[in-house]
């Protein structure tokens, strides 16, 4: 089948950048780094503790910001604990070049979002965050700030991905609609399509147990975000339980990780993406890891029934949530041809098949 004149890169034509000099990075790659449709970006070896978050805008390098805000410079060869309500600005590893008709965007990596660890990838002359426009050529910056958790970090971690795109590949409702007819995107029996995506609803009629999902403690210990099932989940973590009310009232401040009552599914040529969610309908707001590779859920890729874990927020007010209140909104994307590796299937993916799931730090 012939590729796409429009879509997201997959994996291929990720790696053929390096190849071709559009995407450069001081460290060899790590063998993992480049997912179905995205590519993992790493720290390099400093961080800058800066005063408060900026905007480079039209006429200004990041490092000329940096000059004028930094408060002090850390050292992550060896590893440092960023600590939670600080800024930091960490220049990346990875260099762009991009040609005239290719933009990208960045995203948390689901990990990092799992965390409560808000990051933004920021580019000289920016003025949006996790934007890269058509044609950039220059240095990547990534934004860190810890919400919930202090977190060690060094040279070479990977806390943010970064998509390519060659024109708009949005799908739109009709075509959106005529995929799920195919395809079955979300397990929903009358899916709500509209907005541009297709809806998710939250779970929270709770498990067995009755378990419906987690609230971050606060002042805990640090959580190294390179270490796989390093701490006790008890130390970092408060269980929820339903207790038959299937609603959860949502403390201003407090962070929650819950899940979403559909299965998802990405099929193999499409990426999707999850989109904020309208403010106008609630005060609270789902920070996501936004990405979902092709392959997410995929029958074939060990992935059936994989359900959306979602990282929720309440504003400034307290609010209810309600068992299969609409919390987001999936948008789907072409890609430009069917990627090598598919999310699940060797590819090193830690969240296929899940239901409800805390990072991969934590043991259970």
């Amino acid at each position: 089948m012939m590729a796409r004149e429009t879509g997201i890169l997959a994996d291929r034509a990720i790696a053929a950048l390096f190849d071709s000099g559009r995407l450069s990075s001081e460290k060899e790659l790590d063998r993992d780094q480049i997912q179905p449709a995205s590519l993992d970006l790493r720290l390099s070896a400093k961080a800058f503790r800066v005063r408060a978050s900026f905007m480079p805008g039209p006429n200004h390098l990041v490092s000329d910001k940096l000059d004028r805000l930094k408060l002090h410079v850390i050292d992550l060869s060896e590893g440092a604990v960023l600590e939670t309500g600080c800024v930091y600005i960490v220049p990346l590893m990875e260099k762009l070049d991009l040609p005239t008709g290719m933009s990208a965007s960045a995203n948390p990596k689901s990990s990092t979002g799992r965390l409560d660890i808000f990051t933004r990838v920021i580019t000289d002359y920016a003025q949006e965050f996790d934007k890269i426009p058509a044609g950039y050529s220059g240095p990547l910056y990534l934004e860190i700030s810890p919400r919930t958790f202090p977190i060690v970090v060094r040279r070479g971690s990977r806390l943010s991905q970064i998509r390519f795109r060659i024109g708009n590949a949005l799908l739109g409702e009709p075509e959106l609609q005529q995929l799920h007819n195919d395809e079955t995107l979300v397990a929903a029996s009358n899916p709500n399509v509209s907005g541009g995506g297709i809806a998710l609803s939250i779970d929270l009629s709770g498990d067995k147990e009755g378990l419906i999902g987690y609230r971050g403690k606060h002042h805990t210990a640090v959580v190294d975000v390179d270490k796989k099932a390093q701490h006790d989940l008890f130390d970092f973590w408060e269980p929820l339980y339903s207790r038959g009310r299937n609603e959860l009232i949502l403390d201003p401040d407090e962070f929650y990780i819950l899940v979403s009552r559909e299965a998802v599914h990405v099929p193999p040529l499409y990426a999707a993406e999850m989109t904020p969610f309208d403010p106008l309908v609630g005060e609270f707001r789902v920070h996501y890891a936004g990405f979902f590779d092709p392959g997410f859920g995929h029958e074939a890729a060990g992935g059936r029934g994989s359900r959306a874990v979602l990282e929720v927020r309440s504003h400034e007010v307290p609010f209810i949530l309600e068992d299969g209140q609409i919390v987001g909104r999936l948008v789907y994307e072409h890609m430009m041809e069917h990627p090598e590796g598919l999310y699940g299937s060797g590819v090193g993916s830690n969240y296929q098949a899940q239901g409800l799931k805390l990072s991969k730090h934590f043991r259970v």
